[in-house]
């Protein structure tokens, strides 16, 4: 390998231009004491001088070295090497004092004063040349139409680091951005010069200096800043139309990892997300570390991230369940890419085919089971209720059930919001779902299995009819049965996010049901990670309900999505409004109004109080829907209605 690398003839380059300096530094201190005439310079001068050169350009080398000034990057040199670059040249001055005056030849003491500001100013020279260099060409970007005029918010150490990285990466043409100045809330710094950037006012004064400098891209560097203040900042950028980028989190910030290249564009999620909910993941770990943990619609949206999550505890073993083989094999290669160590099982099959799970639970016999199979697209189970029904009630109730009659430690129904007053065919599903849980833990504690609906299955031409009574008679049970409720996910799949996204690629419209229309947002992994707490808090019957914030306007969601991306709503982007959908409502609600809401130990997590009714009536007309599948669409509408007194059937929209 060649020793003349990039770095070492840098350094050689360096070595040789100081030699030059420290001796052409004292020769010109001689020059310009004797007023620029060398005729005048007495010759004992002139020989000491001689004399010492060499002596001095060792001692000076030296210093320089221990100084690290041959160790510096030039390209970002800055504060700290300017620093070294004087105590070098101090000590220098110093050494050439001492040595000169003892054993060469007292010089006139301008001669050392001249020597030193000369050797300082060129050796400073040739340290901060590239980056002078840098700066010109940096300015002079002005005159080019290519770059882009950029503000950062945060003259921390993060915006500081960041507007480096930019002024270096320009020298390349890595970068086509010219920052115009900072943006900082410490009143302290407004008109202040930070590394040579002027820092132009706080947030309130954002959108006059976009429109004032013309500003194309804002880059936020506040990893440290709390999420809500970082929201409100991130909602105004978002209003002023720029390209808005965002530095991750604090992790780039310690890392010192702080570059254009880690800084991302602003999601959703930002502007609507909230401060982390502090999760004790302690308990969580308890109840699913070393268990056989089973997760049907393992490979759905909440399914497959409840999987992500779960194998971070140490399973037994997981196992994912789902109909979808494509789904369910993603979930599968990415979990095996991070834990290669992990018992994983992934199994194809559904949930409404009660021989089939059976089989799973006889095999495996899962401790928790986390049931998220479910049909959720609301205005497509408008139109297919009996489908909603064999997929959510009548899959929920075998799931349910087997995990009784295997005595699995843990259920964990996955419900929703839209379960609250249902006005559509899949939140009442999902109310029965509800039911259904609380309904198998009551029997389970009152042992009356007599009146569990019963379960007819198909085994080519015989029709077999499975009796729960049976299955469970003489065997204790301590399965806990319990329900999560949330609202909408951000970016699963039936969220109107990627619906939104894929308009505003196409070039609009974007569509949106009614400009009053409000939901609750949470972000999937905050969703999952709540539900995995509450199934460490279940005692059996409880319906956990999700704290998901602020309800957010749809359209208003709309208008941010398409400022993302880089347009004006109603301007380049038009909106258009459809009308609510088949079994849609203008607002989700938590609870019912006879659900009385208690909060618990965990924050983001309340329980609400179970509402009575009759377990033996509703298996009885439970047994109606599930059982017949070829029944007509208005009798499994009548029926749920039944079984759903706040329900709004077909028949009275």
């Amino acid at each position: 390998m060649s020793i003349f690398t990039e770095t070492n003839k840098k350094k050689i380059t360096l070595l040789f231009f100081d030699i030059l300096v420290l001796n052409i530094a004292y020769f010109l201190a001689l020059y310009f004491r004797f007023d620029l005439n060398f005729s005048a310079i007495p010759q004992e001068y002139l020989l000491a001088f001689k004399k010492y050169t060499l002596i001095n350009t060792i001692i000076s080398l030296f210093i320089y070295s221990r100084c690290k000034m041959y160790k510096m990057m030039l390209e970002y040199a800055s504060y700290t090497e300017l620093i070294n670059i004087t105590w070098a040249t101090i000590l220098s001055f110093i050494s050439h004092i001492i040595l000169m005056t003892t054993f060469v030849e007292k010089m006139p003491f301008s001669y050392y004063l001249f020597g030193f500001m000369i050797q300082y100013v060129l050796t400073v020279s040739s340290r901060f040349a590239k980056r002078m260099l840098i700066y010109i060409s940096y300015k002079q970007k002005k005159d080019k139409e290519k770059y882009k005029k950029a503000i950062i918010i945060g003259a921390g150490s993060a915006g500081q680091t960041l507007i480096r990285d930019i002024n270096n990466s320009n020298k390349n043409e890595q970068t086509n951005v010219l920052v115009m100045g900072f943006i900082d809330d410490d009143i302290s710094k407004t008109n202040q010069y930070i590394g040579g950037t002027k820092v132009l006012g706080n947030r309130d004064d954002i959108k006059d200096i976009v429109i004032k400098e013309d500003i194309d891209l804002i880059l936020v560097a506040i990893p440290s800043a709390p999420e809500e203040e970082k929201r409100q900042i991130l909602r105004i950028c978002n209003d002023t139309g720029c390209e808005v980028k965002v530095l991750p989190g604090i992790y780039q910030m310690v890392s010192g990892k702080i570059t254009m290249s880690t800084m991302k564009d602003v999601q959703i999620e930002d502007l609507l997300g909230r401060d982390p909910v502090k999760i004790f993941s302690n308990e969580t770990f308890e109840y699913l570390n070393d268990q056989v943990v089973l997760v049907t619609g393992g490979g759905g949206s909440i399914g497959s991230e409840l999987c992500r999550q779960i194998a971070q505890y140490g399973p037994k073993a997981l196992i994912i369940f789902d109909i979808y083989e494509n789904n369910a094999y993603e979930i599968e290669q990415e979990i095996k890419r991070n834990h290669r160590d992990l018992n994983l099982l992934t199994l194809i099959g559904s949930v409404r085919d009660y021989m089939r799970v059976e089989k799973v639970f006889e095999e495996y016999k899962p401790d928790i089971v986390f049931h998220a199979a479910a049909h959720k697209h609301v205005p497509l189970m408008e139109t297919s209720p009996v489908e909603a029904i064999k997929n959510n009630v009548k899959g929920t109730y075998n799931v349910a059930l087997l995990s009784l009659i295997y005595n699995t430690k843990r259920f964990v129904l996955i419900s929703t919001d839209k379960a609250v007053n249902p006005t559509s065919v899949m939140g009442a599903t999902k109310r029965v779902c509800e039911k259904i849980i609380q309904g198998l833990n009551d029997v389970k504690i009152s042992g009356n299995y007599e009146s569990l609906a019963k379960i007819n299955v198909q085994d080519g031409d015989r029709n077999i009819i499975i009796d729960p009574a049976e299955k469970l008679a003489g065997k204790d049970h301590s399965t806990e049965f319990v329900a999560v409720r949330f609202g909408n996910v951000l970016g699963s799949n039936g969220s109107v996010i990627p619906l939104f996204k894929k308009q505003i690629e196409a070039g609009g419209p974007v569509t949106v049901t009614h400009p009053d229309i409000i939901r609750y947002f949470m972000t999937i992994k905050e969703a999952v990670k709540l539900v995995l707490q509450a199934g460490s808090m279940a005692e059996g019957g409880e319906i956990f309900v999700l704290d998901m914030g602020e309800p957010v306007k749809i359209d208003d969601l709309a208008r941010q999505l398409i400022r993302l991306s880089g347009y004006q709503p109603d301007i380049d982007m038009p909106i258009v409004y459809t009308g609510l959908r088949p079994g849609e409502k203008l607002y989700e609600e938590r609870l019912m109004d006879e659900e009385a809401l208690e909060d618990t130990d965990i924050e983001g997590i309340s329980v609400g109080k179970p509402l009575e009714f009759s377990r033996e009536d509703f298996f009885e007309k439970l047994d109606t829907i599930i059982n017949h599948e070829h029944i007509d669409e208005l009798d499994i509408i009548s029926t749920i209605n039944e079984l759903i007194s706040t329900f709004i059937g077909k028949k009275e929209r």
